[in-house]
């Protein structure tokens, strides 16, 4: 099923944008450091924004509650992706992120209300009508109605509408904050047109590369040289070798647990299914395809009635014994779909945008229609419609059949394994493998990162012997295909490694240590040669460089072997043609470079883009100077001790 087609989650982003904060604000507190002192220690309590010193003592500041934050983390990893809200360690980070945002915004709104800065109802209400949500809540002008808004804010948001308003009021203050705080930042029509002229000029050029790579060989030091270096990095080698364990241990899969699994009875698997009806649901759902003539946002009325009446031309042709396979991948503007003939499979009821989903559950099976959604017109046929019905059991019965099969194994090789690792506690292993012929085996010294070969899976056993100490009693430990009983017979800790054993990883180190200055040396060397020659080519052959030539790119152009040309050499889109650089650090590579061709935009292109430029420029100089203002606001709150967080809202993800 194609994404976009799906409740359009365009939505919830419109919703969510404007309750997480005032989106024209720059600022990104989490690379601010420091979000004051520690204190707020309420469990629902994030943190607690004091507008004055005195505040603190009459306990009057704005709280941020810790399951606002939450709830506000929820709205946004469902965004992303269930891969995100399943991760402890990602959602900890939202948290804090969230959080602080929410901090940051609490401190503006306090800064715009010093300064008499607030928003009304009337705002909000023309806010709706204009932002994100007007096409959401206004579509073609006209509103959904309370009970619609009041339920599409509960779903996407999990709030009320006094909250979501109270939030969009707040966002208005702050742009205005901004506004105010910003009005004065001008830039010249010069400033605009260098800045337009610079971004756009493009170059090409011929450039020697010396590789790290290739350079890398050509450092053999002698013996004794990697001797001294080896006594010399002593503190970096004395824990080289890292600590190893020898661990003995007997391991059985599943099919050698005495007895076998015995098949689940009827009323074993009658049970089952009773136990689990709901996953055998099947929602009312249909099955179509479609061809999409997209309209882009705010199209005017020429450019819709174009792309319907492109619509209706297919129409007429698929009517006619058209092709889907091949009118789809010539007119439909679904990347996801047009190669599949349009197909889309199935889809439940309330999964698709609700124009095309009215369309195909109520639209004739077999008849092909139009449909006119958010994202244009759609060529739509429904093929299939299942009502909702739950599966019988003898649809499923093979399938319970496995998992309690799979079940009953599971649990009898574990059974068998506590069994086991009893015996083992009580006789050894040694008697406890023998008495079950089951085979004894101790393995080489094994790092923590390493494996056992003969185990299918060796990462648990591994884990849990190295948190173990020598001499523990026996342990169980599961193998992938059933289960080990081990004990830790020998630790040989972390050291440092004979120069000998070592040799191959001083080397390496060596050649590390000596190749930046090598490098900077041989291209200082080739650019000096190429100045003096005036011929890159013939100094390149005289050093073994490699000679190649870019595209002609502009500054974010990557050029193989170079990178990004603007990052890593700004300084050539200001040489004349037939100029030799300096040497240009590349990273990995030391490059020489010789301008062949210089383009600069024309007037015309200048002007063309001048608008467009200043206000990019406008916008650019706004942020920076709304920065300078927020950090001093901010500096001035951890002064005065006027943000209280929560310290466990301060702990960084993962501690």
């Amino acid at each position: 099923m194609i994404r976009f087609l799906q409740s359009d989650n365009r939505i919830t982003k419109a919703l969510f944008v404007v309750v997480i904060g005032a989106a024209s604000v720059a600022m990104v507190v989490y690379l601010i450091p420091g979000l004051a002192g520690a204190g707020a220690s309420a469990p629902d309590t994030y943190a607690v924004v004091y507008p004055h010193w005195y505040s603190r003592i009459l306990s009057s500041g704005d709280t941020i509650s810790q399951s606002r934050v939450e709830q506000l983390t929820q709205n946004e990893l469902s965004q992303r992706g269930p891969q995100y809200a399943g991760n402890p360690m990602i959602v900890q980070y939202f948290e804090q992120q969230v959080g602080q945002q929410l901090v940051q915004q609490a401190v503006l709104l306090q800064e715009a209300h010093r300064l008499g800065i607030y928003a009304t109802s009337e705002d909000v209400l023309r806010y709706l009508h204009t932002g994100p949500t007007g096409q959401v809540l206004y579509p073609d002008g006209k509103f959904i109605g309370e009970e619609a808004y009041r339920q599409l804010i509960d779903d996407r948001l999990h709030e009320s509408v006094d909250q979501f308003e109270s939030q969009i009021k707040d966002q208005i203050a702050i742009q205005r904050l901004q506004a105010f705080v910003t009005a004065g930042v001008t830039v010249s029509d010069q400033e605009v047109r260098q800045i337009y002229r610079n971004a756009n000029i493009k170059i090409k050029f011929d450039y020697a590369v010396i590789s790290a790579d290739d350079l890398r060989k050509t450092i053999n030091p002698s013996d004794s040289d990697l001797e001294a270096f080896f006594k010399k990095n002593a503190a970096r080698y004395a824990q080289a070798v890292p600590e190893m364990r020898k661990i003995t241990y007997f391991a059985f899969t599943q099919d050698q647990v005495p007895g076998g699994v015995l098949q689940p009875t009827q009323a074993q698997i009658q049970q089952y299914y009773n136990d689990h009806l709901s996953d055998y649901s099947v929602p009312e759902q249909a099955r179509s395809r479609h061809i999409l003539i997209s309209v882009p946002a705010g199209a005017d009325a020429k450019t819709d009635a174009a792309a319907k009446a492109k619509a209706e031309s297919v129409l007429k042709q698929l009517k006619a014994g058209g092709s889907w396979t091949e009118l789809a991948k010539k007119y439909s503007d679904d990347p996801g779909s047009k190669d599949q003939g349009g197909e889309l499979g199935f889809a439940q009821r309330g999964k698709m945008v609700p124009a095309f989903d009215n369309a195909i559950f109520t639209q004739k099976i077999g008849d092909i229609d139009i449909v006119r959604t958010s994202y244009g017109y759609h060529i739509v046929q429904v093929e299939e419609r299942q009502s909702a019905h739950t599966k019988q059991l003898s649809e499923v019965q093979q399938d319970i059949v496995a998992s309690l099969t799979r079940e009953a194994a599971a649990q009898a090789a574990s059974r068998y394994a506590q069994q086991l690792t009893a015996e083992a506690n009580k006789d050894g292993l040694a008697k406890t493998a023998e008495a079950h012929h089951l085979q004894l085996a101790t393995s080489d010294p094994v790092a923590r990162d390493g494996v056992i070969a003969a185990l299918a899976d060796s990462s648990e056993l591994l884990s849990k012997a190295f948190n173990a100490k020598q001499g523990d009693p026996p342990q169980t430990a599961s193998t992938g295909e059933g289960y080990a009983i081990f004990q830790v017979s020998s630790i040989v800790p972390a050291h440092a490694p004979s120069f000998t054993d070592w040799k191959s990883h001083v080397l390496s180190d060596y050649r590390e240590e000596q190749l930046p200055a090598l490098l900077h040396q041989k291209t200082d060397d080739l650019a000096a040669k190429a100045k003096s020659m005036n011929d890159l080519a013939k100094a390149a052959k005289a050093v073994g460089a490699t000679m190649k030539t870019s595209d002609l790119v502009g500054e974010n152009g990557q050029v193989p072997d170079f990178g990004e040309v603007g990052q890593v050499a700004p300084q050539l889109f200001q040489m004349s043609v037939g100029t030799i650089s300096g040497p240009i650090d590349a990273g990995r590579t030391g490059v020489v470079a010789k301008i062949l061709d210089h383009q600069e935009p024309t007037g015309d292109e200048i002007a063309k883009n001048f608008d467009q430029t200043r206000e990019e420029v406008l916008s650019q100089k706004r942020n920076n100077a709304f920065n300078v203002f927020f950090s001093g606001v901010w500096n001035n709150y951890k002064r005065r001790n006027l943000i209280r967080m929560n310290p466990k809202a301060m702990q960084t993800p993962g501690t």
